[in-house]
């Protein structure tokens, strides 16, 4: 079954189907690669990386793929650059026989090492470069989080190309301008659903030269489109040392991944991050969080949220990687329910959710809560409301918080999957104080993390020992911040600093000038303040900022949280006002959702129809109250308005007039972008007349 070429074990004629039933092979393989260097040019890490040096750069930043940039390397920000591949072998050689990924397939969990990991990618990559892939040209990724989506973003960098992910739920045309904007030479789709977007527009794509489907079966026989099976046995003949040619000349500071922004005003930008921006940003942002590296305590953690935003590619890919991290990838319709079962299943110490998914999860919790009996259920109240005063104090935790999380609230975690879990973080949009409260009553603390695509995620992050409600926690070590423009009240636009800025706007000088001062410095758009201790309040977004026709200054977000606080019946609150005389306000209802397509419906939630029987209307569905102007609910949507107003801090903040919208918002709507974030651009256009209307004398 073996060969000996060359001084080295060569795999190359062992049939593929036998490769995958003997694991072993490829142990082997690794072992002696990783182990004992055998074959003549094979470099150990040490060497590796002391023959990488940087390349060439004059400036900070770039808009051509094919450049590089100067890194912002400073005293306390010291550490050597290393590529994507530098990272992956230094984890292969720490971490090499522990598991690093785990997928079900038929009701089974299937585990493979590190060093099967690597190889993996590895192969992939050799079938990259036989498919034609081009240096610094596109491989993008259209589908659910799988093994086969690391596969290919890993191997598509090691095959010196840029790895591009487009979000599952991107229309053909939306999918067609990322593939043109990243000149993709391939695109790996996750089944016929998403095949068929690509089919559709690949006409229009000049730079294409391949498809490669990870699930499912092909349905048709079409020319340059290949199953994962076939893929994978492409670049059999493609010699390893053509491989590791390019991988040698790959430097930490040219361009390996492309972020596409959602583009709520014009074409999406595309964020370019160089090897360094990754690799850094993996290794320093976690340890904020105290993530544990394997070799002392290996973390585990579920894949569900979409690989293509930032957030959930550094926490679950990269940092996978660098940390030695158990990666179990959910079924794709964890978002429509199935999220909690795999949860139970793995029990995960490590787990990140966007606001939106933890305000679904308190909502199912207070569901469950509200259909208890009566004794249960002043059981779990009890528990919550200790609970909750207990984690808002610093002090030590009182014996009476110990019973009731022992007795109550260590069953309710296990009941949602977490009861193994020491670490939550929410990131992707602000988070609101009901949901962090909420939480806490749990024994949850939501460790949030602030930042951008452009800072590859996190520059600011809470965790256990950067903890203060309602802070976005401290700067990242190694990283730097500072306020432009700061008011009397000691608020200002946060500007970033650090080895995890982005290179720039692929293509866009305009855009990255906007973005990029002339000193390097990141500006957010996003407006807060930073405290005498280092904690960082966001106040609100430069570009959200309503400012009326009296020129009163109104940041949108606190008031609308203010009102889904005090009225529990309501999902989506979207302040109006700009050039306006005053503010008004759409409401969405919280409704059921379809579990298939993910469609907001008629029916209200349960927590909405209790809210109603509580007021003595016996609402059902969103028309009975829209159509009947049902009295007791608008009375009590009024009185939740005038309770925030009478909080507001002028006449110019309150809400004069508001009206409920017949859907609630959704991302298939388009109100709401793939990590839940309201689009307001598009509400303001989708609502235009509705919106006229509370204006007219």
């Amino acid at each position: 079954l073996m060969s000996w070429s060359d001084q080295s074990f060569c795999l190359e004629h062992v049939p593929k189907q036998s490769l995958y039933c003997l694991p072993l092979w490829k142990e082997l393989q690794l072992f002696f690669r990783f182990e004992f260097s055998l074959t003549p040019g094979k470099k150990n890490i040490e060497e590796e990386f002391a023959s990488s040096p940087l390349a060439p750069a004059d400036s900070l930043w770039t808009t051509d793929a094919t450049s590089s940039v100067r890194l912002r390397m400073e005293e306390g920000c010291l550490d050597e650059p290393i590529t994507v591949h530098q990272m992956f072998k230094a984890s292969v050689e720490k971490y090499g026989h522990m598991h690093a990924l785990a997928s079900k397939k038929n009701k089974k969990w299937e585990k493979i090492t590190f060093i099967e990991y690597y190889q993996f990618c590895w192969t992939a990559a050799r079938s990259f470069i036989k498919l034609g892939l081009e240096r610094f040209h596109g491989v993008a990724i259209l589908g659910f989080n799988s093994a086969e989506w690391f596969f290919s973003a890993v191997g598509a960098i090691m095959a010196g190309g840029i790895m591009t992910g487009i979000y599952a739920t991107n229309s053909p045309e939306a999918c067609q301008y990322v593939a043109n904007d990243s000149k993709a030479n391939i695109i790996v789709v996750e089944n016929q659903k998403q095949l068929d977007k690509i089919l559709q527009i690949r006409e229009r794509l000049p730079h294409l030269k391949a498809i490669v489907q990870y699930s499912g079966q092909l349905q048709q026989k079409i020319s340059n489109l290949y199953s994962w099976e076939e893929f994978m046995d492409l670049g059999l003949d493609i010699p390893e040392k053509q491989l590791e040619d390019i991988i040698s000349s790959q430097r930490a500071n040219q361009c390996c991944v492309l972020i596409y922004t959602s583009g709520t005003t014009g074409n999406p930008k595309g964020v370019m991050l160089s090897h360094d921006n990754i690799t850094w940003t993996a290794s320093h942002a976690s340890m904020v969080g105290e993530v544990q590296p394997a070799d002392t305590k290996q973390e585990s953690l579920v894949s569900y949220l979409p690989l293509s935003h930032i957030a959930a590619q550094i926490y679950d890919l990269w940092t996978g990687i660098m940390f030695g991290e158990l990666v179990y990838f959910a079924q794709p319709d964890a978002l429509k329910g199935s999220l909690v079962n795999t949860l139970r299943e793995v029990c995960p110490t490590s787990h990140m959710g966007v606001p939106r998914v933890w305000e679904k999860m308190m909502e199912k919790i207070k569901q469950g809560i509200s259909q208890c009996g009566y004794v249960k259920k002043k059981l779990m109240t009890w528990a919550m409301s200790v609970s909750l005063e207990a984690n808002q104090k610093d002090d030590e935790k009182p014996f009476l918080f110990s019973l009731a999380d022992s007795l109550v609230l260590q069953r309710l975690r296990a009941e949602l999957g977490l009861s193994c879990c020491q670490k939550f973080f929410s990131g992707a949009a602000p988070i609101g104080s009901e949901t962090v409260q909420f939480f806490l009553g749990l024994n949850i603390r939501l460790y949030e993390a602030y930042g951008m695509s452009e800072s590859t995620g996190p520059h600011f992050m809470s965790g256990p020992k950067a903890y203060k409600l309602p802070s976005c926690g401290k700067v990242v070590p190694g990283c730097r911040y500072k306020m432009a423009n700061v008011d009397s009240e000691g608020t200002g636009e946060i500007c970033f600093w650090g080895r995890n800025i982005f290179m720039g706007f692929l293509n866009m000088e305009d855009k990255t000038r906007e973005a990029l001062d002339e000193d390097g410095w990141l500006h957010s758009g996003d407006l807060g303040k930073i405290d005498e201790e280092g904690f960082l309040y966001i106040t609100g977004r430069m570009k959200e900022l309503i400012i009326t026709a009296g020129g009163e200054n109104v940041p949108p977000v606190p008031i609308e949280e203010a009102v889904k606080k005090e009225l529990p019946i309501i999902s989506n609150a979207m302040l109006i006002g700009d050039k306006r005389k005053f503010l008004s306000m759409l409401l969405t209802l919280k409704c059921c959702v379809d579990t298939e397509t993910m469609e907001p419906t008629e029916e209200l939630s349960v927590e909405a129809v209790d809210f109603c029987r509580q007021l003595g209307s016996q609402a059902t569905k969103v028309s009975d109250i829209i159509e009947r102007k049902d009295k007791e609910v608008y009375q009590a949507i009024q009185e939740g308005i005038n309770r925030v107003n009478s909080a507001a801090t002028s006449h110019a903040q309150r809400i004069q007039k508001w009206t409920i919208v017949r859907k609630d918002f959704s991302v298939s709507g388009g109100e709401l972008g793939p990590t839940m974030k309201l689009h307001r651009p598009v509400v303001l256009q989708m609502y235009h007349k509705v919106i006229e209307s509370l204006y007219q004398e």
